[in-house]
């Protein structure tokens, strides 16, 4: 692993800072607080490529990998855009499509995530069924030509911005009892899905929703992959999914620190910065230590994941982990350094506590990361 990026990646990072910027925090707070969506800036990333960096040429995308879409992710943050949709159309989506759909399903769906005309959402977690997915309650049974879907799904992001969504069902039981699952692919139109928004107390333009499959009809055509082979197929997407939330977190971090270090040189008390008093910045320092350690974890993840090593699983969620807890202390000392402006609209850093806090939780716990970690590189028993 060469630790110096190529120029290609530095472009990259340069085109997509300058387009985030060009929105800049502004727009994103706007956005949230209106009730609206960020379908104009993701329609302009999709517009210079930006969204399918890690999907395949033949279908318009960048042909690279998750490295590059994770370099998409951070930079948009840094700009105060973080686009969490990102985390699960091209990522989750788009990389489980890629592997397991049909010809005819890759060129059906992948064209237009990578374009940007469409977003494509993923629905896995429900009321009584998390990371325990061998729980999950909806089916899908088939009946002649098609798939019919009940049950209900929980905290799914971004349904109103997109066109499908992948779900996750169970369609049979293995002799343990446990869910044999499927993905298949729903139209977010289709007759007998419904969905509720979530009140949810976080800035951001993706809302959340519970789903209701009341007898959710689709033709076995969207059916991804194999019957039953539904759990081995998403874990294709979970490593891209925690690797793109740590980009996430880490472009919070650096937004947060760069505007606390600008703060905290032209904020004078007594007649000097505040920058220069050590109880300032050696806490800032700290913070952008951890930053970018936590970078290079997730940089490191990503190209393990683009050369298929069997270590990215470990590394994704070590990433994941590490960027969410540098991420919420570099914001929460970033708002501390900035006094009773820290909570101003004004100066941009709470209206980010939301979806930076999110980071600890989604798209998986620390605390599930904890176990994986205890469980697969330390060797120690299960509880579960």
């Amino acid at each position: 692993m060469d630790f110096r990026e190529t120029e290609e990646q530095h472009a990259l990072r340069e085109a997509v800072g300058k387009l985030g910027r060009s929105f800049g925090h502004e727009y994103f707070v706007e956005t949230s607080k209106s009730g609206g969506t960020s379908t104009e800036l993701w329609q302009m990333a999709g517009k210079y490529g930006f969204l399918g960096v890690n999907l395949a040429e033949e279908y318009g995308g960048g042909g690279a990998g998750v490295y590059e879409l994770q370099i998409v992710a951070e930079e948009l943050a840094a700009a105060g855009c973080p686009l969490l949709m990102l985390v699960v159309s091209p990522a989750i989506c788009g990389s489980i499509i890629q592997t397991f759909g049909t010809e005819a399903q890759r060129e059906r769906w992948l064209r237009n995530i990578i374009s940007g005309e469409s977003i494509m959402s993923f629905a896995i977690t429900e009321p009584d069924a998390g990371s325990n997915s061998h729980n999950l309650s909806t089916t899908a049974a088939r009946d002649g030509g098609d798939y019919v879907l009940r049950g209900t799904k929980y905290y799914i992001s971004g349904v109103d911005e997109a066109d499908a969504i992948l779900v996750v069902t169970r369609t049979g039981t293995d002799d343990a009892g446990r869910g044999q699952l499927s993905l298949i692919v729903v139209p977010t139109d289709a007759p007998g899905l419904s969905k509720t928004v979530i009140p949810v107390e976080m800035t951001a333009p993706e809302k959340q929703f519970t789903l209701f499959f009341d007898d959710v009809r689709v033709p076995a055509e969207n059916l991804i992959g194999t019957e039953g082979d539904g759990l081995r197929q998403v874990f294709q997407g979970l490593n891209p999914e925690r690797i793109m939330g740590a980009a996430v977190g880490n472009g919070i971090a650096r937004y947060a620190l760069e505007k606390a270090a600008e703060y905290a040189c032209e904020r004078q008390v007594w007649g000097v910065p505040i920058g220069t008093h050590q109880g300032v910045a050696h806490p800032l320092a700290h913070a952008r230590i951890n930053a970018d350690l936590a970078r290079l974890m997730t940089q490191r993840a990503a190209w393990l994941h683009d050369e298929r090593d069997p270590l990215a699983g470990e590394a994704a969620n070590m990433a994941k982990f590490a960027a969410a807890e540098a991420g919420i202390a570099a914001l929460d000392q970033a708002i501390q350094t900035h006094g009773g402006n820290g909570l101003s609209t004004e100066y941009g850093l709470a209206t980010l506590w939301g979806p930076m806090r999110l980071m600890r939780t989604a798209p998986i716990s620390r605390e599930m990361i904890l176990n994986y970690v205890a469980r697969h590189s330390l060797g120690l028993p299960s509880s579960y």
